[in-house]
């Protein structure tokens, strides 16, 4: 299949104007992470409605990345990209005027859409105006330090507007970058699209839309309608339904969006698992802290962001050794020494007391995330695309980032629950009156916020105990990755040059 554009070189405006791209999509992700505080107080939210803050944008970026890829094959990539940051800042806009959770959680799937037309056009884009591998290195290797520098600056920003001003003056630099991409990607980007042989798989993909967004919701709300509920086991129901109908809509598909022969080959089927277990539990942890700190201990957002923007600094500053590594060490050895450290990290911080507020005592715990995060991200795909024919590691490569990307969203559905659930049974027989009222409505960060004394002492030892057994969950999952690379992944003989370049960079896309 031949790319439609003249094989010359990647000018200067076009990579700009992609990495401006993949840079805004990826700071949008990483911007609610410090306010979650700031919005439980200022919505009354409960905790499974500030877990739906970062899943209403995961959620559709995964979903449909996959085909946006396909989309702008079809109709022009320079198009996706422009409708992409509008859609993005419009979204965005919607979060900086928000008046109700609601309207915050409209305006992030809006800005999710938008970002999952960005993420994979401005890669498609780059890959297509490079055809000599050498410049396709250093051109995506561009791009992907436009992600890391994007993912220290998000929470930062936020923090800092947070801190200063309203919470919503943290969705007001998205709404501005977002207006520029667009305009920038119309006025620089070189267009370019593949149409030949290239066709959406309309039943997969609303089978798997359907599917995952009745699963999320259906664990997300199950904590706390009851898992009884009419309504949570109709959404499993559903879930499982339309999962079903994904399976048979690929095996039927001409053209499926992805190739379900691939989950007999056993490295890539690990992989996968690693990705769900690793993104899941790396986000779910770093939404504890975020809640911890900010809604429970009332910090501010810049101090609660703190510890997340040293997160996201740790990858930037070791991306480029681990992109050697990679030509050197096993993919499978990568990931265990990434994980490893994750739930060495993961289990440091639920020992940790809920009153510890000072960045020093989290600063060892982070190291350790950070630098686990990086190993992983850094060698999944790796480990995925390297496993299939070459023919195959696009699907792969794609397949691998929907699973990754749901993880994230994943993460704080199921540690929100937990974690909530836990400090919801703690507190039964505990309160009284009013605060057994705030306690039945909003659940118990509501209480540690507005209810009396003795109940937010109270409301303060249950979401320890919660906090701390979500964190657990997340340290099970990471070592959980760790069995499966150890029994699954195995050093592929046929396809030891893959993974050295464009998709192991890529891996860094929605971290």
């Amino acid at each position: 299949m031949k790319d439609s554009i003249s094989l010359r070189r990647l000018d200067r405006g076009t990579l700009i104007a992609c990495c401006l791209a993949v840079a805004v999509a990826q700071l949008c992700i990483t911007v609610p992470a410090p306010i979650n505080g700031s919005i439980q107080a200022a919505f009354g939210a409960s905790g499974s409605q500030v877990a739906w803050v970062t899943s209403a944008f995961i959620l559709p970026t995964a979903i449909l990345e996959l085909n946006f890829g396909v989309v702008g094959d079809l109709f022009g990539r320079k198009r996706l990209l422009v409708l992409g940051g509008f859609v993005l800042a419009f979204g965005e806009l919607l979060n900086a005027t928000a008046q109700n959770i609601t309207m915050l959680w409209v305006g992030q799937a809006l800005a999710g859409i938008g970002a999952a037309a960005l993420f994979p056009s401005s890669l498609a884009v780059i890959a297509a105006a490079t055809p000599d591998q050498k410049d396709r290195a250093k051109a995506v290797s561009t791009w992907a330090l436009s992600i890391s520098i994007a993912s220290a600056a998000g929470p930062l920003s936020s923090g800092v507007l947070a801190t200063i001003a309203d919470f919503r003056w943290a969705f007001v630099p998205p709404v501005v970058l977002g207006l520029a991409v667009a305009v920038t990607c119309w006025l620089l980007v070189t267009d370019s699209k593949a149409p030949e042989g290239r066709t959406l798989d309309w039943p997969g993909q609303i089978s798997i839309a359907v599917g995952l967004t009745a699963l999320l919701w259906g664990i997300i709300e199950g904590g706390e309608q009851g898992w009884s509920s009419p309504a949570i086991v109709g959404a499993l129901a559903l879930a499982t339904a339309a999962l079903v109908a994904f399976i048979a809509a690929e095996k039927r598909a001409a053209s499926p969006m992805f190739n379900l022969d691939l989950l007999r080959i056993p490295s890539f089927s690990a992989a996968a698992v690693v990705a769900l277990a690793g993104m899941f539990g790396f986000v779910g942890t770093a939404y504890v802290v975020s809640i911890r700190l900010g809604a429970v201990m009332h910090l501010s957002a810049l101090r609660a962001g703190l510890p997340l923007v040293i997160l996201q600094l740790i990858p930037l500053l070791l991306a480029p050794v681990l992109s050697k590594m990679l030509t050197r060490v096993e993919p499978r050895w990568l990931l265990m020494g990434g994980l490893l450290p994750m739930a060495a990290g993961q289990f440091w911080i639920a020992a940790l007391p809920i009153t510890t507020t000072s960045l020093t005592a989290f600063l060892g715990p982070v190291l350790l995330l950070g630098v686990g995060f990086i190993c992983v991200v850094s060698s999944l795909t790796s480990a995925a695309v390297n496993a299939v024919p070459i023919h195959m590691t696009g699907m792969a490569s794609g397949a691998t980032s929907l699973v990754r990307e749901f993880g994230q969203g994943f993460g704080p559905a199921v540690i929100s629950t937990i974690a909530m659930g836990a400090a919801s049974s703690a507190l039964v027989g505990n309160l009284s009156g009013k605060d057994a009222g705030i306690q039945q409505a909003a659940g118990p960060l509501a209480v540690v916020n507005v209810g009396s004394d003795s109940a937010k002492a109270a409301a303060q030892t249950a979401l320890a105990h919660g906090m701390a057994l979500g964190v657990i969950v997340c340290g099970c999952a990471s070592l959980l990755g760790v069995l499966v690379t150890l029994l699954l992944v195995r050093k592929s003989t046929a396809r030891s040059a893959v993974g050295a370049g464009e998709p192991a960079i890529q891996m860094t896309a929605s971290v």
